[in-house]
């Protein structure tokens, strides 16, 4: 059945909105709210400039004096005898990035970067999505990279300027320059002890200045007397004598007898003064200025010229060598006496030839104890050699007491044991031999030179004192000279070139004063003979191997450095040279 609705029904279903929304009114509303965000945008703006716009500036301002600046003091370039640079300033930048005012998306932020960084782009972007500002993306970014990335013009990215002390020449020089830490604060070498002459001022300069735009230096520049060349020669071998043998560190010095000028100091092992924090502490010190040990039979030929000097030794003097004595409860012996037993009546020569313990023992008898303690003094032992590196130890001598009253003490220095000195003090001693009795001062500094390389200061230094006379130093070296043709020397012989030297082959004390089973091999050469003027040392602390001697060890090492030395400093062949 169908019903129909009732009429209260039609009236309901019929009824229709009393009010309709039309387009004309959404659209008159849409432009009254644009109208009034205008004007709310026109009176914001009006406030900024006209209200607030010179406070604005004023924080503006103080912005950018606030501002990173370059570092105020600033150092010198040092640079070695040939004019090649040893330590720099330069700036160098840290990058950091605000992801979240990237202009580019992050994918191409990091695709760009890492493509000039040379780091993972999935790295960056990864970093990108943790942090959204404060990002530290780069450290010690040269000036040349740093421009690069300016020029990509990439919003969202700080470049932030430090002076940093640059050392190109590396590990190669580090125990003779030194460092200059992250804060500018020098820690060692020469950047510690010349400080004062390395440094000089510079204004203030706000970061949107170059380091091109910094103000202009004076051009002064430290010169070494280290030759590059010759160090890497010398640092090279070093190293690999030192690993050869298993030892525990090295040292090799070559000084111009004439004036001082130490032309190569290496150490093994050393550090690169770029990367100082990845160094060990026992690397930083320069053993061959601050460490102590006991020269053994390199300091014979000065004993022998002690000798000789006071009359007491004639050249061609025979001295009975019985290979063994006995100083109350102490045994001094010869080397090699367990193989050979006494050699009898030997030449002085003979006995630096065979490094004849007994031998040295009968020679310095001769002289009274008191006479030869005042002969030590002298010579220096216990003042510093005067070498502008720091940190330098001076020799320990027994007192002088305890020396003259002893025998045993004068027996033993005879023969380079029961006092100590640092190897640095051997080479000036060795040099008086060289360059006709006079102590010259070590140094590695010239002086602070102009761009033509003019001096403008040089360190004070004091008149070479004169020890021996010529004839003594000459009547010396010849002998000398028959230990490298003949004797112990013999693996240091250069074809062509007459060398004197001696080898040394000392024990070490131990903590307790008493000598243990560790040692300490050398060699000192000097040359050329018929003119003196080079004076080489080899020192190599506790190789291993029980044929680990001065022979066999640092000679070898001496005519490695030798052969490149004789080249470099053009020195000729002799007339009457060494043939192999």
């Amino acid at each position: 059945m169908v019903t129909q609705p009732s009429n209260s029904e039609r009236r309901r279903f019929s009824r229709r909105p009393r009010h309709v929304s039309s387009p004309r009114f959404r659209l008159v509303t849409v432009w009254a709210l644009m109208v009034m965000s205008m004007v709310g945008l026109s009176a914001r703006m009006a406030r900024l400039q006209l209200v607030l716009g010179d406070n604005l500036k004023a924080q503006a301002q103080q912005q950018r004096q606030n501002l990173p600046q370059v570092p105020r003091t600033s150092r010198r370039p040092m640079i070695d005898r040939q004019g090649n640079v040893l330590a720099v300033d330069r700036v160098v930048y840290t990058i950091y990035a605000h992801p979240m005012l990237f202009s580019r998306s992050r994918e191409e932020m990091a695709n760009t970067l890492g493509n000039v960084l040379g780091k993972s782009q999935d790295s960056l972007l990864q970093r990108f999505q943790q942090q959204e500002t404060g990002l530290k993306v780069a450290v010690d970014v040269s000036e040349e990279l740093a421009k690069r990335i300016r020029d990509l013009r990439m919003d969202g990215l700080d470049l932030l300027p430090s002076q940093q002390r640059f050392y190109p020449q590396q590990s190669l020089m580090s125990q003779l320059v030194g460092y200059v830490n992250l804060e500018g604060v020098p820690q060692a070498g020469l950047e510690y002890a010349l400080q004062e002459r390395l440094l000089y001022e510079l204004d203030d300069v706000p970061l949107p200045y170059t380091p091109q735009q910094l103000p202009n230096r004076d051009g002064l520049r430290l010169q070494l007397t280290v030759d590059s060349r010759l160090q890497r020669i010398a640092q090279r071998n070093l190293e690999a004598t030192v690993r050869q043998h298993g030892a525990k560190q090295g040292a090799l010095v070559v000084m111009d007898s004439r004036d001082g000028a130490i032309l190569s100091l290496a150490v093994a092992p050393t550090y690169d003064p770029n990367r100082y924090y990845e160094a060990e502490v026992e690397q930083f010190k320069n053993w061959v200025v601050s460490d102590l040990y006991e020269p053994g039979s390199t300091f014979k030929p000065i004993n022998v010229a002690i000798a000789v000097e006071e009359g007491l030794l004639a050249p061609d003097e025979y001295i009975f060598d019985e290979g063994r004595l006995q100083y109350d409860q102490w045994t001094i012996q010869n080397v090699d006496y367990n193989e050979v037993g006494g050699r009898g009546s030997i030449t002085v020569t003979d006995i630096l030839r065979y490094s004849s313990n007994v031998g040295m023992v009968h020679i310095m008898e001769r002289l009274k104890r008191s006479e030869y303690y005042q002969w030590l003094e002298r010579l220096g032992l216990g003042e510093p050699v005067g070498i502008e590196l720091p940190a330098e130890a001076t020799a320990q001598l027994k007192s002088r007491s305890q020396f003259v009253n002893s025998a045993v003490e004068a027996a033993t220095t005879s023969f380079g044991q029961g006092f100590s000195l640092n190897p640095l003090q051997l080479v000036q001693l060795h040099s008086a031999l060289a360059n006709g009795g006079k102590l010259v001062t070590p140094h590695v500094v010239r002086g602070l030179v102009d761009q033509e390389g003019n001096l403008t200061w040089q360190p004070e230094r004091p008149e070479p004192k004169t020890v021996f006379s010529r004839e003594t130093t000459q009547t010396v070296v010849e002998m000398m000279e028959d230990v490298v043709e003949s004797g112990s020397g013999q693996t240091a012989r250069i074809a062509n070139y007459r060398m004197g030297g001696k080898t040394g082959t000392a024990q070490k004390a131990n903590a307790y004063g008493e000598y243990g089973d560790g040692r300490l091999v050398s060699f000192v050469g000097i040359l050329p003979v018929e003119n003196p003027r080079y004076v080489v040392l080899a020192v190599i602390d506790e190789p291993l191997g029980d044929d680990a001697y001065g022979s066999t060890v640092a000679a070898p090492l001496v005519k490695s450095v030798v052969e490149s030395l004789v080249v470099m400093a053009g020195v000729p062949p002799s007339s009457s040279g060494s043939a192999d």
